[in-house]
């Protein structure tokens, strides 16, 4: 692959939207999963998130637009506000037939969607908002972003359960690789901590149940680890050629240099457990980024909390990179603030980035005693020094679904 640069990133986390108290968090393992108090979770089997809590101090989204959309789409808005910043992009001076918007999501928006399916059966036909079919599809946001910036190049929304926005941020990649756009516009967003969205995810068996200590539920690699905790948020990125990227004198964070995907194609929900389209992804998108496997100095994991699928992804790690797995720092700084599903990897990205700007690689929080067969260096509990210069980003989906991005410090 070509490299493009990173220019501009955009945070809406539990762990914070600003982007040094995002770092602050993540690096201090200062963990954001707290006890569900939004609405009456006791009936469910999972009681804990991360929940958003200072959107509207970061927001300059009118109150009229927030009545014709989804939380999630508004957390679009915010991010792709705060990564154009960043950018320090000028939209007047650009092309915006030639800008691409690449979102990348699991569920939708669906406290629009349930709270207009109540007032159906309540009220009737004429109780229901007219901007309900429009407000909860997954490619909302990226309606609303390409309305509000009048963007309007060649785009794409995936949903690919947990890979969805990596996935995006490939294929952005791909799009600047193959000169169809100027600049783009990826990342994902999420907002599932509703009551019918949370339901949803509940009967996919993958949520923690553990709900005594809400800042320990979620315990990616542990021997207790039962599922993650849920999470919203958005993560949002610009993406521009390097040239394009050094002549605006624009600060570079890193570069994507590497991309690939695998699907293991053996059950409709979990992942193969010998880890071997795992690991063909990984060697793939090593190789699409023209590095070795002794290249790569950390590696961003996919952390789903869920024995077969933290083993699986361990096997796979060590099926590509050999000996060398074990002896690289590898975490899932997503422990600290949840799964964001569709967001996960845009987060991870943009995590990651930070990391390679500090130097330091951050840890997975709540890992206490190993689960069998997870014996790499999952940087436990705290945050480890080590200069970055190429990480694998992992995210996995439900189906079997594997995507890997390489990055490529912005200093070198």
């Amino acid at each position: 692959m070509e490299k493009v640069a990173i220019t501009g990133i955009g945070i809406v986390s539990p762990s914070g939207i600003d982007k040094r108290k995002f770092w602050s968090n993540i690096s201090h393992g200062r963990s954001a999963v707290e006890k569900i108090t939004r609405f009456d979770a006791s009936k469910y089997t999972s009681h804990v998130a991360g929940h958003v809590h200072e959107l509207e101090a970061y927001s300059d989204v009118s109150s009229r637009l927030l009545k014709k959309i989804d939380v999630f789409s508004h957390m679009a808005l915010v991010g792709t506000e705060l990564a154009m910043k960043d950018a320090q992009l000028n939209l007047a001076d650009e092309d915006l037939d030639r800008a691409g918007i690449f979102m990348g999501n699991a569920i939708g928006g669906w406290l629009f969607a349930e709270t207009e399916l109540r007032d159906l059966y309540i009220e009737g036909r004429e109780g229901v908002s007219p901007f309900a079919a429009s407000a909860w599809f997954p490619a909302a946001p990226q309606g609303q972003i390409s309305i509000k910036y009048q963007l309007k190049g060649y785009s794409k929304t995936v949903v690919a359960d947990r890979a969805g926005s990596l996935m995006a941020i490939g294929y952005g990649a791909r799009a600047l690789e193959h000169n169809k756009v100027n600049f783009v516009v990826a990342g994902g967003m999420e907002a599932p901590v509703t009551p019918y969205a949370l339901l949803c995810c509940q009967t996919s068996g993958m949520l923690t149940k553990q709900e005594q200590n809400p800042n320990e539920a979620y315990k990616p690699f542990d021997k207790d680890a039962d599922g993650y905790a849920i999470a919203e948020g958005a993560g949002i990125i610009i993406m521009e050629s390097p040239e394009r990227a050094e002549k605006r004198n624009a600060h570079i964070y890193g570069y994507v240099t590497g991309y690939a995907s695998t699907t293991d194609g053996v059950d409709r929900i979990n992942p193969a457990e010998d880890g071997k389209e795992l690991a063909r992804a990984i060697s793939l998108a090593i190789e699409d980024a023209g590095l070795k496997n002794s290249d790569i100095d950390y590696v961003c994991l996919d952390g789903a909390g869920l024995p077969l699928w933290d083993l699986s992804e361990t096997r796979g790690i060590k099926l590509a990179l050999g000996e060398h797995a074990k002896k690289i720092p590898m975490s899932a700084p997503k422990s600290i603030y949840g799964n964001m599903l569709g967001a996960c990897g845009a987060l991870d990205v943009i995590t990651t980035l930070l990391a390679m700007e500090h130097n330091q690689v951050p840890p997975t929080i709540n890992l206490k005693n190993l689960a069998p067969g997870c014996d790499l260096n999952y940087c436990a509990n705290g945050a480890v020094n080590k200069e970055i210069k190429n990480a694998l980003v992992i995210s996995r989906g439900r189906g079997g679904l594997n995507t890997v991005l390489v990055l490529r410090n912005g200093k070198e």
